[in-house]
């Protein structure tokens, strides 16, 4: 599922690429969990602040490919998996920060859950405030409580799919001639959902120290 996201952007030398050699299936793996272990742990160890900092902006330099490259074909239930999705939640928020602000806005308003809570983006939730809870998320993986951060990624995505998945119904109501919007609108609800279960899943391994 995680790949349906993936928007091809440039290459980047540098931070990933020495680690992207082989083509093995098996050792590609192994590498994607082995970088992901050894990033992690190198981070946790010494949490400075320009680095975790450099780590969570990544991608706004260099764009996404290197990192799914190496992380995007492990498993959802794993460690480079995890990552990839973190990263990659990130990524989506910022390539539309008002319609994300706005599926969230309208899931808040509809759910019954306490998810909004447990993503604790800052109310009213607009475009920045949704740019700088991905980046407090991401931020968190590295320097603060892993599970934690998965938690709260995984309730983003369950709020944005239910404020989604609402628009996708307003859509429907609104123009029957051409319903390929609700369409695509219901699809997105859906990959979120399912992104949100697997960042939970692998919240629950990581308490349980099974995430590898």
């Amino acid at each position: 599922m995680a790949a349906d996201f993936h928007r091809p952007t440039r290459f980047p030398p540098g931070m990933f690429e020495d680690f992207l050699g082989g083509q093995d299936p098996a050792q590609l793996s192994r590498v994607a969990h082995d970088t992901a272990a050894a990033l992690l742990a190198r981070v946790r160890d010494d949490p400075d602040p320009e680095v975790v900092e450099r780590l969570v902006s990544y991608t706004d330099r260099h764009g996404i490919d290197a990192i799914a490259e190496l992380w995007s074909q492990a498993s959802a239930k794993s460690l480079p998996g995890a990552l990839w999705r973190i990263y990659l939640l990130r990524t989506l928020i910022r390539q539309d920060p008002a319609g994300i602000a706005l599926a969230y806005q309208r899931g808040a308003a509809v759910s019954r859950t306490i998810d909004q809570v447990v993503a604790g983006a800052v109310q009213p939730t607009g475009p920045d405030e949704v740019r700088d809870l991905a980046d407090r998320i991401l931020r968190g993986a590295f320097a603060g409580d892993f599970a934690v951060a998965l938690e709260r990624a995984a309730a983003f995505c369950r709020v944005v799919a239910a404020g989604t998945a609402d628009l996708a119904d307003d859509a429907d109501a609104a123009d029957r001639v051409a319903p390929e919007r609700s369409a695509d609108l219901t699809r997105r609800a859906l990959r979120l959902v399912e992104l949100g279960d697997e960042l939970m899943s692998c919240a629950k391994l990581w308490r349980h120290e099974s995430l590898d």
